[in-house]
């Protein structure tokens, strides 16, 4: 892999090298390169809109690294901002190889060649890959989408949605109950995003304020996918069916540590931070343009 560039890859993992990784000559340590490759592997699966452990569940199976090499071209130092980039270059009948370098800006310093086994994590004996993992990972090297949001009404998306918000508001947030649950859900515009082995991972709704504005609120993501952009997609599906009525603003509650999230997607914020459910939170709103 000694040609790789950039452009031979889709999935990017961004670190900055810690002093702690580098010897005297302020060079990493050979070792920490594998760390990188499997940090990266975990952003991988997010990328995939897969939360591992569940999905593993639902497939029966696990993934077992069969092989590991790595290839030196040059040293990152110390404090240097690195690319860890990987791709699945193949699918076999129970295994997966992925081809993976780091980069520092263009630079390649390192080729790593990683072979994962699909198998039963009782006795840890191979089984073909499931046909839905290995459409899954094509998929995803051919630059398809990942999630599908949907929307809809309570009856018909409120099973799965409230899967995604028991998780995220009462188990996770331990959000009380009777706060969680109300009349509003039976009139508000739902969305769900589903992952493409079918799997709620995000959920949000959309009420009517006032004439003219509408309210979102209650989105919640997966707790393993919230830099996937999967919380993104479910938003601006909101923000479209608000449009797609007329409404010219679209307001919520936004808790201060999401403020960021929804600013970087143009809503700005208004008033003083207020508390709900026991959680700080700020208004935010957004301009619609009718008709678009």
């Amino acid at each position: 892999m000694t040609d790789t560039t950039r452009q031979d890859f889709r999935f990017f993992h961004r670190l900055r090298v810690r002093w702690a990784e580098v010897d005297m000559q302020r060079i990493v340590f050979n070792a920490h390169y594998l760390m990188y490759f499997d940090t990266a592997m975990t952003d991988y699966w997010r990328a995939l809109a897969l939360p591992y452990d569940t999905t593993m569940q639902t497939l029966g199976g696990e993934l077992y690294v069969k092989k590991a090499t790595v290839e030196f071209h040059a040293s990152a130092r110390a404090d240097d901002q690195l690319e860890v980039a990987l791709k699945c270059r193949r699918i076999g009948t129970s295994s997966l190889a992925f081809d993976g370098a780091i980069f520092r800006g263009n630079e390649h310093l390192i080729s790593c060649e990683l072979i994962y086994v699909f198998a039963d994590p009782a006795t840890q004996t191979s089984r073909p890959v499931p046909i839905g993992l290995r459409d899954i990972m094509v998929g995803y090297e051919a630059w398809e989408p990942m999630v599908r949001v949907e929307l809809g009404t309570w009856q018909a998306l409120g099973p799965a949605a409230s899967q995604v918000r028991t998780e995220v508001f009462l188990e996770e947030q331990r959000i009380p109950v009777d706060m969680e649950w109300d009349e509003a859900d039976e009139s508000a515009v739902h969305a769900l995003a589903r992952n493409r082995l079918g799997l709620p991972v995000a959920t949000g709704r959309l009420l009517q304020h006032a004439p003219g504005v509408s309210q979102i609120g209650r989105m919640a993501v997966n707790r393993l996918l919230r830099s996937a952009h999967v919380g993104r997609d479910v938003l601006q599906a909101l923000m479209l069916a608000a449009t797609q009525r007329g409404d010219h603003e679209v307001r919520l509650h936004a808790q201060r540590s999401a403020e960021g999230f929804y600013a970087r997607l143009g809503f700005l914020p208004r008033g003083e931070p207020f508390e709900e459910a026991g959680i700080v939170h700020i208004e935010m709103a957004h301009p619609l343009k009718p008709g678009l």
